[in-house]
């Protein structure tokens, strides 16, 4: 009933201000200019007010690359991540540049242009020339974008299994992450969603030799300078893994395996210590402060200070709690992986237990 009050109110205020305008419209002097035919005095003050616009667009442009810049993510911690950051970089430059120029142009042209008196337009019906010209030069440079991203592509995408390859499983669910290495045999096990029961969570062929060493975790290790090629399978629905600061991402799809790669370059602790993180770290824990001291007067626990981690996110919106779908990524040393490893408990080892 409210509502609809409301929109009664809001109706006949409508009302009134047509009716005021009509009524003031009918005040108006009867020698009073209200043509609705613009005139020099018009077109001046219209052209005006372009020129004055594409200022407030470049001054409100450049105050926001300003202002904003420090919601950027910090440099790539992957090895590939430099070329896709250069990759955006320069499209971004590209259109920056044509935008500005467009835009001055646009407006520019609408002052310089504006209707006169007796003043006739010259009709120009086309020019071959100019046609071909502006044409050609995005053709050559969406042509070079495109062959420059997809060697970066091709880079992300054919990461060879050599001995050196450190191959992961990401196994999604509703709403989860979980991550399976090989074992010793540096082979990972066969797997099906029709083999999920009780502990083997990830359908694991419990007949399948390979799988018996495989370790499964919840946290993912990573060792610094090594390449690693994920696999990924989802048991229920469409997910999307999303790494942002390797600069990677791959939809995970239900029956079915895809994947990708990339090499760590940046340790957790390097990127915690890092100019921007620290600066980011800090003004996250202000804010923390600031908010504990409320729920303290609300008689609620205060937040503990923040600490920078790397996290594996999901960016399909997958369901209700597609939120909770974040797992956290340790990169470290080759020794200290190593050394995390072998305290891991394997398949085998999880099944005999139960």
């Amino acid at each position: 009933m409210t509502i609809l009050l409301v929109i009664i109110i809001i109706a006949l205020l409508g009302i009134t201000f047509w009716q005021m305008s009509k009524i003031f419209k009918l005040s108006k002097p009867v020698n009073s200019n209200d043509t609705q035919i613009a005139d020099n005095k018009d077109n001046q003050t219209q052209g005006k007010l372009m020129l004055a616009f594409v200022v407030f667009l470049y001054l409100f442009m450049f105050y926001s690359f300003w202002e904003y810049s420090r919601f950027y993510l910090p440099e790539a911690a992957s090895e590939h991540g430099t070329d896709y950051d250069q990759l955006m970089f320069i499209s971004l430059g590209l259109i920056m540049f044509v935008q500005i120029i467009t835009q001055g142009l646009l407006h520019w042209f609408s002052y310089k242009y504006k209707g006169e008196k007796n003043k006739k337009a010259l009709f120009y019906a086309d020019n071959d020339k100019l046609e071909f010209i502006w044409t050609i030069i995005p053709v050559i440079v969406l042509a070079g974008l495109i062959i420059y991203g997809l060697f970066s592509w091709n880079d992300i995408m054919n990461v060879e299994e050599t001995e050196d390859t450190l191959v992961v499983e990401i196994y999604a669910y509703q709403f989860d992450w979980r991550a399976r290495y090989a074992g010793e045999d540096k082979t990972l096990g066969k797997a099906n969603v029709r083999f999920i029961e009780g502990v083997n969570q990830l359908g694991l062929d419990e007949s399948d030799p390979y799988g018996k060493d495989d370790i499964i975790v919840n946290e993912l290790h990573l060792p610094k300078g090594r390449p690693v090629l994920f696999k990924f399978r989802s048991q229920d629905v469409l997910h999307s893994a999303y790494f942002p600061f390797f600069r990677s991402q791959m939809n995970v799809v239900p029956g079915m395996i895809t994947q990708f790669g990339f090499t760590p370059t940046t340790t957790t602790k390097e990127m915690r210590k890092s100019e921007y993180m620290v600066d980011k770290v800090e003004n996250i824990n202000e804010i923390r402060k600031e908010r504990s001291k409320e729920l303290v007067a609300e008689g609620e626990m205060e937040l503990d200070n923040y600490e920078f981690d790397y996290y594996l996110l999901c960016n399909k919106i997958c369901g209700a709690s597609h939120y909770n779908m974040q797992m956290k990524i340790v990169v470290e040393e080759e020794e200290d992986y190593n050394e995390w490893i072998k305290k891991q408990q394997t398949f085998q080892e999880l099944t005999a237990q139960n």
